[in-house]
Order: C-alpha cells, then structure tokens, then sequence
C-alpha cells in the first residue's frame, strides 16, 4: 500500500473512542475495501471530523500509513447523508456490522460497495426492506467467495442445509435448516413474491452468515430483540 492515499469514496461502518480525544473507525470504501484507521482529536470540539464521521454519509476520504491501521487525513461528505429511523436504522446497523465483520482489510469489493448504496437507498425508501435485505446478503456472500448450489434440486423434495457441505436430501420438513425444493428455486431466482419464499430465505441466509461470524453474535440482532423488531 502506497503511504499517502487520496480522495477515496467511503462510509462508515462503525467507530470507537482512541485514547483521549481520538477516535478509532472502520470505513467500507470503493476501491480498496474495508480499512480501519485512527482520526486524530476527532472527539475535540473544535475537531473538523466531528460531524463527519457518521454512519450511512457517502464520504470521500484521505489516509496514511503502511501498516494495517491507518491515520486518516481527510473526510469530506460528497452527498446528503441517508438518514434513517426505526426499523430502518436498525437493519443499516446490521447491514453495517456485517461488512465490519466479515470482510477481510483491503480486500477490494467494488461491485458489493454498489449493493451496499443499494440497500441503503431502500433502507430510506421503507417500501420492502426485507427483499433489499435477503438481495444484499447473498451478495454479501458471494463476494466473500460462498455461494448455495441450487442445481440438484427436484420438485417434490426437501433438502437439508449445511454450511460446511450444502443440500442434502431428508424426508421431512419441520427444521430451520430444511427448505422444499419450491423454496429454494424461488430464492436462486431471487423471486420472493412467495410469502414462504421470504421465511425461507431469511432461514437460510442467517445460517449461512452465522457460520461466517463464528460464535461471537452480532450487535444491531441483539438491538433488534432489545426493540421488538426482528
């Protein structure tokens, strides 16, 4: 990495008090990905990140640094910020917290930034949420290189889902991880006008990402239960 990186389009994901008057941030940029860096007083009065460095604010940013984590020079906001509320801040939260967790330090996702804007502009919309959502995770996964091999599927059947090993066929149908054939050809063809469909994907995609998370539960799930909304 070049020591010096200019005018980078970012959001941030997340930030955390640094020593006295410092913060520490986690941004998603456009070009190189997830980057974490420390901002300088940012907790200072006077400091010209103070009101900048919000959550779902298209940003362009500048950094330093060779090592892992960097110091951030530079952060501008380049368009009007998205500002959501109630159930939509929360599944912004989450959507946020996903990419904080998941995705590796400058691994570069240019194509997965575009569904993140995505999900964000129907997050704000609050027409379908719970479609923007399911279309963001599989990308989500996809792009962390997982994806579900629907191609075996036959009418009639049921399958068992297993992260490590995908689908396999079971005769019954009454567990979160098993999912009717109807089920799974809707979500491959992202169709969710099927009310089953939806519950199905939603099974799916939290056990496919709970297997990339690990152990450790997710934040904004616990502030879902915390306000009755998940």
């Amino acid at each position: 990495m070049s020591f010096q990186v200019e005018a980078q389009a970012a959001f941030v994901l997340h930030t955390r008090p640094y020593r006295d008057t410092s913060v520490l941030v986690d941004l998603f940029t456009l070009e190189q990905g997830k980057i974490s860096a420390v901002v300088k007083g940012a907790r200072s009065p006077r400091s010209k990140f103070r009101s900048v460095l919000q959550p779902f604010t298209p940003l362009q940013i500048s950094w330093r640094g060779r090592h892992e984590l960097k110091t951030l020079t530079q952060a501008e906001p380049v368009a009007t910020p998205v500002f959501l509320g109630g159930r939509s801040l929360l599944c912004g939260l989450y959507v946020n917290e996903l990419l904080e967790r998941l995705l590796q330090p400058h691994d570069s996702h240019p194509r997965l930034y575009v569904y993140y804007q995505y999900v964000l502009n129907e997050l704000l919309a609050d027409t379908d949420i719970e479609l923007a959502l399911r279309v963001f995770e599989r990308h989500l996964l996809q792009q962390l290189g997982y994806d579900f091999d629907f191609n075996h599927c036959q009418s009639g059947q049921y399958y068992r889902y297993s992260a490590e090993s995908g689908f396999h066929p079971v005769a019954g149908a009454s567990a979160v991880d098993v999912f009717s054939c109807e089920q799974l050809q809707g979500i491959a063809a992202e169709d969710y006008s099927s009310k089953l469909v939806r519950q199905a994907a939603k099974r799916l995609m939290r056990l496919a990402i709970e297997a990339q998370l690990g152990t450790k539960p997710l934040r904004s799930r616990e502030l879902f239960k915390k306000y009755s909304v998940g």
